[in-house]
């Protein structure tokens, strides 16, 4: 199986899909990496260990997905709360926990003039959302930003620091924190590497629970090996959203057995717990250019490889 998956990445990269990628799986108890193609392609520095990478999207489950499952398993938090008890200021009394941790709002993500807005003005917008006509599960990162400051409520901490003291200072995770950092891979060619890539993440910098987090292979398989072991993630492979359209877990995407996150600087994460196998894939596919509907079709090939494997 590690065969045809380090093939169809090979292949990827060929056909310039992204310049290169940091590939991860885990297997009988053990991690084995693979580092493919091109780094940094103006300089010609080729995919090697310990590079840091955008996580974009996938900062969603190492970060406040993480931290409300904690609580949940825990017995600390009513996911059926709604998101005003703990955001009074915002328009939702409708709408709870659980709703924004499996995309089943109604909420319009759209924001009128949004690149034009400080960080204060754009949290404020997030407040008072237009709704679409129905609830229906539609992925957005308003859910989580949502989340994020409702984390900072209930701890009455920024989020970084939350992230810190929750996750990542317990599990050692050490090459892992909000960007902008000073040496990662570039996400796009010309533009200053280390700058977050996702435009309301970067203004909102360590209030961000939707994306802004820089990390490593190395990390990430620590981070993956506790969803694989730990019986706060003992549960999650099951369906919590309320809708009939989507199966979704805690924060995580559901396709069977398997859970999974991905990003849009081309990372993903996935881990089957009953079969005790994970994989990481971290590129910078915004490289060289953004089709994002054709990099969907590419990245579900090398998703669909892992989870078809024996």
């Amino acid at each position: 199986m590690r065969e045809l998956v380090i093939q169809k990445i090979e292949q990827q990269i060929e056909a310039g899909i992204y310049p290169g990628a940091s590939f991860a799986y885990y297997r009988d108890g053990e991690w084995s990496d693979w580092y493919l193609g091109e780094a940094n392609p103006e300089i010609g520095e080729q995919t090697c260990q310990g590079l840091v990478y955008d996580l974009a999207s996938v900062s969603k489950v190492v970060g406040v997905g993480t931290v409300l499952t904690f609580l949940w398993h825990q017995g600390e938090l009513d996911i059926e709360k709604s998101v005003t008890e703990f955001l009074p200021d915002s328009d939702y009394p409708d709408i709870t926990i659980r709703q924004l941790l499996t995309h089943a709002t109604d909420l319009d993500p759209y924001i009128p003039n949004r690149d034009q807005l400080n960080a204060e003005e754009l949290k404020e917008a997030m407040f008072h959302l237009n709704r679409r006509e129905k609830r229906a599960f539609l992925y957005s990162d308003v859910h989580f930003l949502l989340l994020g400051f409702l984390l900072e409520r209930y701890f009455d901490k920024d989020l970084d620091q939350i992230l810190q003291e929750q996750v990542l200072d317990p599990w050692k995770m050490k090459e892992t924190r909000f960007g902008p950092v000073t040496c990662a891979v570039p996400t796009v060619r010309g533009q200053k590497a280390g700058v977050v890539h996702d435009p309301k993440a970067r203004l909102l910098g360590r209030h961000a629970g939707s994306a802004g987090l820089f990390s490593t292979v190395k990390d990430l398989e620590i981070f993956l090996e506790h969803y694989l072991q730990d019986d706060f993630a003992a549960d999650l492979s099951q369906n919590f959203s309320d809708l009939d359209d989507k199966e979704r877990s805690l924060a995580w995407n559901l396709e069977g057995e398997w859970l999974d996150h991905t990003g849009y600087t081309g990372t993903f994460i996935m881990w089957n717990r009953k079969k005790q196998e994970a994989a990481i894939f971290l590129s910078n596919r915004t490289y060289e250019k953004d089709e994002r509907s054709q990099w969907i079709l590419d990245r579900n090939q090398v998703m669909d490889l892992i989870r078809e494997a024996d």
